[in-house]
């Protein structure tokens, strides 16, 4: 009797061991699950890409109402889920506790490095790798609501020249840049077809201040508006972009801000950092260099992202402001347009002169497509519609346009066949020349 009980007694005991699991599976399923944290997605659409580059964006979980956007550009080599779980994660940690959106382009060209070296690389809408994330750019800010006086870049290696010529060539779209092992824009710029230029990754490119800084405004002649913002680091012993070149960096941005290139603070952060200073001595210095002792190409990223968050300003959220569009006195102003055309897209800078002794004290520039052509996305304005009459209206930062001054905007559009500019344009109903 003893021995035929025990089979039934462990039968008993498994069927109340699975009645058991089974309610304690019911009851979890019923449980509400956390939501899916925030991940890196890719972007398929998002206008014109000559190179076909792909596009992926972070967007945290809790975004700012209007935030900020940082463009990280990874270096040779690399991708967007490298650098995003790689040397650029303490920037994600940032966008999770500061709110801010980041877009990481990426290369698809044997090697991924990004071309900062054809003639089509080195000017504006030229049709390369910065027209490509250009687009993104525009994608992502109306996409993500962001405030368009906080875009920013950074990149590491191929990354970093890519952030200086990034900023070089839109300087009215980008308000600061982080270039980690990068030579000036412009440096690497060849003619025989090859993206890799040894005399200046040898440290042997050497030009004056004023050569350095003609050099980028030549990416966007007729510009003269502010240049972002730009912070430099470099190694001491770096044989891959050598060190050289960190000097260079700080030439052509000390010439294109127009500050003295004696700095006006020196310290040392961390041990083995020295820190200059250009045209400020706190922390909103125009120009900002980060020399490491001892420490080669690949940066010992430790501590170093925390400085350049700050220093790019997306641990902050301005202000809103507000503005109230002025009068234009009659006659008094001026537009000249550019159009740089592909297949069945555009790109189209204006660029609006106030004439008039008055300042501009908020501004709505109306203008007509023409028929076929359609607004993807736009810089240094919002507008709307896409197609037809549209208006674009002015940005927190570019509201006012002194005596004689200018203000730069411009947008991305498809098209049907007509790539003519846009035409019948008026500054706060006031119609302008055109040129």
């Amino acid at each position: 009797m003893n021995t035929r009980s025990h089979p039934d007694r462990f039968g008993i005991i498994a069927l109340i061991a699975a009645l058991v699991l089974l309610i304690a599976a019911v009851a979890l399923s019923l449980v509400p699950q956390p939501a899916l944290a925030a991940s890196l997605v890719r972007v398929t659409s998002f206008g014109t890409n000559p190179t076909g580059l792909n596009m992926y964006v972070y967007v945290p979980d809790r975004v700012a109402a209007r935030p900020a956007m940082l463009v990280m550009v990874h270096y040779c080599t690399g991708s967007a889920d490298a650098v995003h779980n790689g040397n650029g994660r303490d920037y994600v940690t940032g966008a999770d506790r500061y709110g801010y959106v980041i877009v990481y382009p990426e290369a698809t060209r044997d090697g991924r490095c990004f071309d900062v070296s054809t003639a089509n690389a080195l000017r504006r809408n030229g049709g390369s790798d910065s027209t490509g994330i250009m687009s993104m750019v525009s994608h992502a800010r109306q996409r993500y609501n962001v405030d368009p006086a906080r875009i920013v870049v950074a990149g590491f290696s191929s990354g970093a020249m890519m952030t200086n010529v990034l900023a070089a060539q839109y300087p009215d779209v980008f308000s600061a840049g982080s270039a980690f092992s990068g030579v000036p824009a412009g440096c690497f710029a060849t003619t025989n077809g090859s993206l890799w230029n040894s005399q200046c990754s040898g440290g042997n490119l050497l030009k004056s201040p004023q050569q350095w800084g003609d050099q980028a405004r030549a990416m966007y002649p007729g510009y003269t508006g502010r240049y972002p913002r730009m912070q430099l680091w470099h190694g001491t012993t770096d044989t891959t972009l050598a060190y050289p070149n960190f000097g260079e960096q700080l030439d052509q941005w000390t010439n294109l801000h127009a500050v003295s290139r004696t700095p006006s603070s020196t310290d040392q952060p961390q041990q083995s950092w020295t820190r200059t200073r250009y045209g400020t001595t706190g922390a909103a210095a125009a120009v900002e260099g980060i020399s490491i002792q001892g420490t080669g190409h690949s940066l010992p990223m430790a501590g170093m992202l925390a400085y350049s968050i700050a220093f790019l300003g997306l641990d902050t959220t301005p202000p809103t402001t507000t503005t109230t569009t002025t009068p234009v006195p009659p006659g008094e102003c001026a537009v000249t347009v550019s159009v740089s055309a592909w297949n069945t897209g555009l790109t189209e800078t204006i660029t609006i002169t106030n004439t008039s002794t008055a300042a501009v004290n908020g501004w709505q520039l109306r203008f007509t497509l023409p028929g076929g052509q359609a607004i993807t996305g736009g810089w240094s304005a919002a507008y709307s519609p896409a197609t037809g009459q549209v208006t674009a209206r002015n940005a927190d930062y570019n509201a006012q346009i002194p005596p004689n001054g200018s203000v730069s905007i411009g947008f991305q559009a498809t098209h049907t066949g007509d790539s003519a500019p846009a035409g019948g344009f008026t500054l706060n109903d006031v119609r302008c020349a055109v040129s």
